[in-house]
């Protein structure tokens, strides 16, 4: 068995670009170039792109200075990087959507130094994806112990706390609950397309009050003169990004005090990876006045971010879950992901989906109490997903009326 050798490195620009998405399994590993057209394959995930780890490092989204110091973990074997781990060395649990701040609370009341601790994730974006990449064609289980042995290496030396892996894949999770990490999950809602040829066919399978419901909210939506640009590609401009970047950091200011994305980290996606990125755009009296960016995977829509600068009924869920839901089903998507929380969601079709991390916890005593209390919060998510799938808006046999 050849061996693997680790590094980590302060930079996603230390590894190039064909490397890390040959890992990631990008629609650039082939060295297909972006914008030219070709369907991504359904495995791609546009988060896990050396594209967009690039557009959050240089665009001083995911920096040291932010509280996000890359700390990227490389696996090589015979001189080929044949696994990466997105990492980063945080001093604070901002931006992660899975959270862990009573953790860190208790253990610094009980005289523990919480921070910094190591974050595998995607900065500021709750979707879930792989976390271990590991390249094709090599042995998986040797490469993935080697990076999971890695990181709680890389803890050691970093006079870390923990290891945070967060919105792993299913897969991801149980293995490395193998190699001794704590296993946590939470719910998220998204939506399914049981093959719709349009927005009416999904309605048709809603039980009769959620579907005149939703008519009449997109109905609503939509009245005082309000029409809708859904806009990716080269139709992306930087107008339309100046636009969306002023409800972004609305919308970002009052819920959380300080937008985590810069204005030039927009640009550079939309330089980059525009044929990834949908931009639903809502526009009144000549100006734009609200607006959802979402991303398009291989297989699924991501919601990221709303923002407006007007506030009209039902707009919310027009351009965030109705016109996403319409876009999958012309582009034959099997899913909409609609980003974290929001129970509001059910109604509209959107139902609680798992998500998965897992955690590796130095301290013993600590580890301890974490791991009887994740046991319980596991618990309380499975009985709350079957609660509120019950709960959904579709009809419940065929003989309901419609």
């Amino acid at each position: 068995m050849t061996e693997i050798t680790l590094e980590a490195v302060g930079s996603v620009e230390q590894i190039a670009a064909a490397d890390w998405d040959a890992c990631a399994a990008s629609p650039l590993q082939a060295g297909v170039p972006p914008g030219n057209g070709c369907a991504p394959p359904s495995s791609y995930n546009p988060f896990t792109s050396h594209a967009f780890f690039a557009a959050l490092e240089d665009s001083n989204s995911a920096c040291a200075r932010t509280g996000w110091g890359p700390r990227h973990l490389i696996a090589r074997q015979n001189g080929t990087i044949v696994g990466i781990v997105p990492c980063y060395l945080k001093s604070h649990s901002q931006g992660e959507y899975v959270f862990d701040r009573g953790w860190a609370d208790a253990y610094e009341r009980a005289g523990g130094r919480y921070y910094p601790k190591l974050q595998v994730s995607v900065p500021f974006t709750p979707a879930t994806g792989p976390r271990l990449l590991i390249r094709p064609g090599v042995d998986a289980e040797q490469v993935g112990t080697a990076l999971a042995n890695g990181l709680v290496a890389l803890c050691g030396v970093s006079k870390a706390s923990s290891v945070h892996v967060t919105f792993a894949r299913e897969q991801e999770w149980k293995f490395l609950a193998q190699q001794g990490f704590l296993q946590r999950t939470d719910q998220q809602f998204h939506w399914h397309n049981a093959g719709y040829s349009s927005f009416d066919d999904f309605l048709a399978t809603l039980a009769s009050r959620h579907r005149k419901a939703i008519k009449r909210e997109r109905r609503d939506a939509l009245a005082g003169g309000i029409s809708i640009e859904a806009l990716t590609g080269a139709a992306i401009t930087e107008e339309a990004w100046d636009a969306f970047f002023e409800f972004y950091m609305e919308t970002g200011s009052r819920k959380w005090g300080r937008p985590y994305l810069t204005r030039a980290f927009y640009s550079e996606i939309g330089r980059t990876m525009s044929d990834q990125v949908l931009l639903v755009m809502a526009k009144r009296d000549g100006r734009f006045i609200a607006g959802a960016i979402n991303f398009i995977g291989g297989d699924a829509l991501f919601g990221r971010h709303w923002g407006a600068i007007e506030h009209h009924p039902f707009l919310h869920f027009e351009v965030c879950y109705y016109q996403a839901i319409e876009f999958a089903i012309l582009r034959g998507l099997a899913t909409v992901e609609a980003g974290a929380q929001g129970e509001h969601k059910i109604a509209r079709g959107y139902l609680p989906q798992t998500t998965y991390s897992a955690h590796f916890i130095a301290d013993p005593g600590l580890r301890r109490a974490v791991a009887d209390y994740l046991k319980q919060e596991r618990a309380y998510v499975a009985a709350a997903a079957r609660e509120l799938t019950e709960a959904g808006p579709f009809r419940k046999s065929a003989d309901e009326p419609s």
